[in-house]
């Protein structure tokens, strides 16, 4: 049924969503591996090689614990994107399955939480990538002038490196989406034998010493004398940032050639692997040395290898960090051009944008966000924009779990290549996770979040609600 032009709750056509006008369609050019190396190159990133010292100054060692929550509620949501992306193979990711079963307004809201997200997450991976990169050049005996390696807030005036590696990425993305994906896949692998390289040295070196006292602030967040808000919860709402990333994977929908197994494959299967591997890497860390070392570093693990006497371990951690961080970024630099993509085909954002280029890729957009997101990594602080990206990210997993439920009880009989097993127990875990973890964030974190978004509904009432394909009785 084509929905009333005029309603708030304006939905696509379930059937229709893959249905696109010729020169706005993206190209199947992704199997299972590039997903999965897609997914781990998101997730395993700044989170474990930067924001785990900001997430055990805020914990201690029990971090773990908000390791643990934070992958639990996490793997409930990915289950969610599991089902609702092979059901609906399309880019968009939460936005799309927003628009097709809970309306077009509640879409737009959650497309401008996923455009926050993705922004900013590329902004703090640079900022991270930055830390390594001049600790990695300091190692060899070059120094890089502090004005131009942080941002004001530091006492510096720039971080170029973080606006370097930012467009390299644009750069990459531009060239094509299946030569990134290798190269993407490539860089993984060096990321993840850099932290086998890490536990094989820390967890010798283990201390139960260093894990007393273990929950130095409580597990429910708590108020501190700086302002800034502690406790085990208070790290996970942090850390939150360092599991997703599978949400990127649903983005390549459109562009995977088998979406049905792939997406599956992709989603389920990083988020699964990406736990195990941040469980391990957490214990050697916060074993290995009392996490006051390290709990303010930028790059914490190269930081305990050095401590240890390590020096050599710490510069290949240092280099693997410098050399596949990008991966994050291009990761979600990937879902970020795809989120603008499909909101401007379906007209809420101007229509001229979803134009691909000869390679199959949107190049206006992605130079667009390299603008917007360099200009953020040259002079934002790592730990407030990470909990900012956290918001827009929750409000994301909180849409597509309430659409895993509403769909299940609108259309039980419609078929579904992935089924979540126990959904009306995986959905209400992820949102009410969710909705915790939203308000364990800290306080200035929440009123931005609010305020972001209280902009995107007047940017949707004064221009995208009557400019939409919906609006104007086109197929979406």
């Amino acid at each position: 049924m084509q929905p009333n032009a005029s309603s708030w709750l304006r939905r696509k056509d379930i059937d229709q969503v893959t249905v696109h006008e010729e020169g706005r369609r993206l190209v199947p050019t992704l199997g299972w591996p590039h997903l999965v190396a897609l997914g781990i190159g998101a997730i395993v990133g700044t989170g474990i090689y930067t924001l785990i010292g900001v997430a055990a100054n805020l914990a201690g060692p029990a971090v773990l614990i908000s390791f643990l929550v934070a992958g639990i509620v996490c793997a409930c949501a990915a289950l969610a994107y599991a089902e609702m992306a092979t059901l609906m193979p399309a880019a968009g990711s939460a936005y799309t399955y927003s628009y097709t079963v809970l309306g077009e307004s509640i879409a737009w809201v959650v497309g401008w939480s996923l455009i926050l997200e993705y922004t900013l997450v590329v902004s703090t991976v640079a900022v991270g990538w930055s830390g390594y990169a001049v600790g990695f050049l300091h190692g060899l005996g070059v120094d890089l002038p502090m004005a131009l390696t942080v941002g004001p807030h530091a006492g510096g005036a720039l971080n170029v490196p973080a606006i370097f590696i930012t467009w390299v990425v644009a750069g990459a993305l531009i060239a094509g989406t299946r030569e990134s994906a290798t190269v993407n896949a490539i860089l993984v692998v060096a990321k993840l034998l850099a932290l086998a390289v890490f536990v094989a040295i820390a967890l010798p070196a283990f201390d139960a010493s260093n894990l007393q006292p273990f929950m130095p602030h409580g597990f429910t967040e708590s108020l501190g004398a700086d302002g800034k808000k502690y406790g085990v919860m208070a790290a996970a709402a942090i850390i939150f940032f360092a599991f997703y990333g599978f949400d990127a994977i649903s983005t390549a929908a459109e562009e995977t050639k088998n979406p049905g197994r792939d997406l599956t494959i992709g989603i389920v299967g990083s988020m699964i692997g990406c736990t195990l591997i941040y469980m391990v890497v957490a214990l050697a860390a916060v074993g290995a040395m009392s996490y006051t070392v390290f709990g303010q570093s930028p790059e914490p693990l190269a930081l305990i290898m050095r401590e240890l006497g390590h020096g050599t371990a710490a510069k290949i951690v240092a280099a693997a960090a410098v050399v596949a961080l990008p991966t994050v970024l291009l990761a979600f630099f990937y879902g970020q051009s795809r989120i603008f993509f499909v909101m401007s085909r379906d007209g809420l954002l101007p229509h001229s944008l979803s134009k691909v280029g000869k390679r199959g890729t949107p190049v206006a957009i992605t130079v667009f966000t390299a603008i917007v997101t360099s200009i953020l990594a040259g002079v934002a602080r790592l730990d407030e924009i990470a909990a900012l990206a956290n918001a827009g990210t929750l409000i994301a997993f909180v849409a597509v779990s309430a659409c895993l439920l509403v769909l299940r009880k609108r259309d039980p009989q419609r078929p579904r290549v992935f089924r979540v097993p126990l959904a009306w127990l995986v959905g209400p875990v992820a949102i009410l996770g969710c909705v915790y973890l939203f308000a364990s964030l800290p306080t200035r974190t929440q009123q931005w979040c609010l305020l972001w978004n209280g902009f995107g509904i007047l940017v949707y009432l004064l221009y995208a609600r009557r400019r939409s394909l919906l609006a104007r009785g086109s197929d979406a």
